[in-house]
C-alpha cells in the first residue's frame, strides 16, 4: 500500500507543480503584453524627445519577452489570461497617461512597474528552484534573464530623473498596488 500512496503522492505534486508552471506563465505573459502597451503609450507621447530612444530600447526587450512567452503559453498548454484586453487598454493608458507628466512622469512608472515585476519574479524563482530546479531549468533561466532585464529598466528609470516626477511616492505607490492587483488577477483569470 505504501508504494501506491507514493505514487499517488507523486502525482498530486506533479499536478500542482503544472499549476504553478501554468499560472506563472499565464501571468507573465500577461505582464508583458501590459509592458508592451505601456511602452507604446510613453512613445506615443515622448517618441520624439530626447528620452524615446531610453524607452524605445525598454520597449524592444519587452516585446522578446512577450515573444518569449507567447511561445511558452502552447508549448506549456496554458490558458492565457481573459483579462489581456483590458490590461491592453491599460497599459497603453498608463504609459501615454504618465508620459504626459513628462519624462520624469514615464520613468516613475517604468520604476514603479519594474519594482514590481522584479519582485514578483524573484517570488517565482524561489517557488521553482523550491519544486525542483532541474525539472524547471529552461523556464528559471527566462526568469531570471528577464528578471535582470527588468532591473535594468527600473534602473534606467532612476538615472533618467524617475525620483523628478510630480508626487513620486505616491504615484509609484499607486502603480505598484495596480501591479499588485494585475498580478493576482492575473494568475486566476
Amino acid at each position: 500500500m505504501a508504494g501506491i500512496g507514493s505514487v499517488v503522492l507523486r502525482r498530486a505534486m506533479s499536478t500542482e507543480s503544472k499549476r504553478m508552471v501554468d499560472r506563472f506563465i499565464r501571468v507573465d505573459h500577461a505582464g508583458e503584453v501590459g509592458a508592451n502597451y505601456i511602452y507604446r503609450g510613453q512613445m506615443a507621447v515622448l517618441g520624439n524627445t530626447e528620452v524615446g530612444r531610453v524607452i524605445q530600447r525598454m520597449w524592444d526587450q519587452e516585446k522578446e519577452h512577450m515573444a518569449k512567452f507567447e511561445e511558452l503559453i502552447p508549448q506549456h498548454r496554458v490558458r492565457p489570461t481573459v483579462l489581456l484586453p483590458i490590461w491592453n487598454v491599460a497599459g497603453f493608458v498608463l504609459g501615454a497617461g504618465t508620459a504626459l507628466l513628462g519624462k520624469e512622469g514615464a520613468m516613475a512608472c517604468t520604476v514603479a512597474v519594474e519594482d514590481s515585476i522584479v519582485e514578483h519574479y524573484n517570488s517565482q524563482i524561489r517557488a521553482l528552484i523550491e519544486d525542483d530546479p532541474e525539472k524547471h531549468k529552461e523556464l528559471l533561466e527566462v526568469i531570471k534573464k528577464f528578471r535582470d532585464e527588468e532591473l535594468e529598466h527600473h534602473d534606467m528609470g532612476l538615472e533618467h530623473d524617475a525620483e523628478a516626477a510630480p508626487a513620486y511616492q505616491t504615484l509609484t505607490n499607486v502603480i505598484k498596488g495596480g501591479c499588485k492587483a494585475a498580478i493576482w488577477l492575473s494568475e486566476r483569470i
